[in-house]
């Protein structure tokens, strides 16, 4: 433990970093170390201005110094001082592109909007000692951090400042910065207030559901390639509050066993999440400075042509998709095995919540692979769609060099994951205060006392390996006759075009129709006919798309009622001084009423 006491005197600026906290300045510093290397390479989107590059080491410097907050005032400031500078590098190239400025102003006002809750919900917990407060406070600081966690419904700033962003800062956004959200919910709920009452964790899991669906679901459906990996973010907070509830469900109904291995599972996929997520985010960074797009209907071909960046995008998705022998693959089945093995049980809130975790975990796991199956598909194979796509080349070294040592982490971890597991589960033991003994089995298995299921990811990894070697020599043995080579994606035709090949959009069509109700697309068909005659048709254009069902129905309406609020507030100043006295009067008793 690292103490600050008095950084500088009379202000309250204090730092204290644990175990607990050092865990989250380890993932920050590792993401930030590769994202600059990146950087030496990317060119574009701003990121080159003096504004940045003097914000960009100041934003790295709070994602460190957030964990190591000692007291409310350093950690509402180090919080406040992250929002302003992460606004900035995302409006970076607010002058060349109009949708950057929309972006930005969606995330001011949730970014303020959770920080207010943050503020109140602290203050609650630093003044007062009753139970009413307790409660009040931690439900607000669930909003306020699941806000930057990007949390649904409070998300939807995520998939407008993410793709918006330079690649460099959208990787430190979404495998860095959100991890702090979860980091506040775990260390308010468990370090401060030493657990609470089952309900909390079961709106903690509750949220955590629906972020992973929700998140999942559009993330499918998307075909923005930033925007697709920013819903997938929304998809992974949700799997870690999942564990995070679970675990505090657990310590409630008095299993602190199997509460330490659910809290241990959701911090291990946190920072696998930061390790694939990171690296899919700079690939895909890449892929858009080769290509000049994000759209996968406008790419294709891209594994040929770059191929160094289309293969670590490749193990970046089969990681997140949760396939063995990568990282992704373990901590899913470690908190999977949290949640299984906490049934049958004779408590309710066991008894329903735990199957439900179950199936949103099996459920979103299916939605990730059909999401990655898409991007790396229509993407990466078959053939390029425009002619920028067929003219895109392979990015400087840097670049590739600085999502590639993320993507070689995917494999380290998913092979030995006890190189990480022992720190997390100190981590997991030191802000819960557990007396639990040491849960790790073995060194090279992952599995916990209590849990009869054991992982062993080296012997698997060995497995697969030796399962792809027969494989591929039983069918180099047993071929007959000579392979013909055609076009990928070209089922045996001689003559194959982009023009037959899937779009993203059609690939995602059928979960489109099946879940309607929810994702409310709109359709839009341009016909247009030929001069001669209005029955004979030229073309005809069918444009569908997506919007967040939470902007729709709640975000949207609440601007048009604020705007109306505006509009009318400012025919109030009319420069009357009694009018002015009259509001300060009111105003004066309002505060002591409240303070009453």
């Amino acid at each position: 433990m690292v103490r600050t006491d008095r950084l500088l005197p009379l202000s309250g600026f204090s730092l204290d970093l644990d175990r607990f906290g050092a865990l989250f300045v380890a993932i920050s510093a590792g993401v930030a170390i590769c994202a600059m290397i990146f950087r030496l390479g990317y060119h574009g989107h701003g990121l080159s201005s003096r504004t940045a590059s003097c914000v960009l080491p100041l934003f790295v410097t709070t994602l460190l110094l957030v964990p190591a907050a000692a007291n409310v005032t350093t950690l509402l400031f180090l919080w406040e001082l992250m929002a302003v500078t992460s606004l900035l590098l995302v409006l970076v190239d607010h002058r060349r592109r109009p949708e950057v400025q929309v972006a930005g102003q969606w995330y001011a006002v949730m970014t303020q909007f959770g920080a207010a809750a943050l503020l109140v919900g602290l203050v609650l917990l630093a003044t007062h000692a009753g139970s009413q407060s307790f409660t009040a406070g931690f439900v607000l600081a669930v909003v306020g951090f699941g806000s930057k966690a990007g949390m649904v419904p409070l998300h939807v700033w995520l998939p407008r400042a993410h793709p918006e962003a330079p690649g460099p800062v959208s990787a430190l956004m979404s495998a860095a910065m959100v991890n702090l959200g979860i980091y506040g919910i775990v260390r308010v709920g468990d370090g401060l207030l030493g657990g609470g009452p089952a309900w909390w964790w079961l709106m903690v899991m509750a949220l955590g559901a629906l972020s992973a669906l929700f998140g999942s679901l559009h993330s499918a459906t998307s075909t923005d390639l930033k925007r697709l990996l920013a819903y997938s973010t929304t998809d992974n907070v949700g799997l870690m509050l999942l564990g995070v509830g679970a675990s505090g469900l657990f310590a409630s109904t008095g299993h602190p066993a199997l509460a330490l291995v659910a809290l241990a599972a959701a911090l291990l996929h946190m920072v696998f999440h930061a390790v694939f997520k990171g690296s899919l985010f700079l690939s895909a960074s890449s892929l858009q400075q080769a290509t000049g797009t994000r759209d996968l209907d406008r790419l294709g071909g891209l594994l040929r042509r770059m191929p160094v960046t289309g293969s670590l995008f490749v193990v970046g998705g089969l990681t997140i998709a949760a396939l063995p022998p990568l990282c992704g693959f373990v901590s899913e089945w470690l908190l999977l095995q949290a949640m299984l093995h906490g049934l049958p049980s004779s408590d309710p809130s066991l008894a329903i919540a735990l199957p439900v975790g179950v199936g949103v975990l099996a459920l979103t796991g299916g939605l990730t692979a059909l999401t990655f199956v898409k991007a790396i598909g229509i993407g990466l194979l078959g053939q390029p769609r425009t002619e920028p796509a067929a003219r895109a080349g392979e990015v400087p070294r840097s670049m590739w060099v600085g999502a590639g040592i993320l993507a070689g982490f995917c494999l380290v971890f998913g092979v030995a994951p006890f190189l990480v597991l022992p720190a997390v589960v100190d981590a997991a033991r030191t802000v819960t205060a557990s007396r639990v003994p040491d849960p790790l089995v073995g060194g090279w298995q992952v599995g916990l006392s209590g849990i009869h299921g054991v992982l062993a990811p080296g012997l698997l990894a060995a497995g697969l390996v030796v399962a792809v070697t027969l494989v591929a020599g039983a069918r180099r043995a047993l071929q007959r006759s000579a392979v013909r080579r055609t076009e990928a994606w070209g089922c045996g035709r001689e003559l194959q075009t982009a023009r037959m090949e899937y779009t993203a959009t059609s690939f995602g069509e059928p979960l489109t129709r099946v879940f309607e109700d929810v994702l409310a697309p709109s359709h839009d068909l341009d016909v247009s006919h030929a001069a001669e005659s209005r029955y004979y048709v030229e073309a005809a254009t069918f444009h569908t798309s997506l919007d967040d069902a939470f902007e729709r129905h709640g975000y949207r309406p609440a601007a048009k009622g604020l705007a109306w609020w505006g509009t009318l507030a400012r025919r109030v100043p009319n420069g009357s001084v009694h009018r002015y006295l009259a509001f300060g009067l009111v105003a004066l008793v309002v505060v002591l009423v409240v303070l009453g």
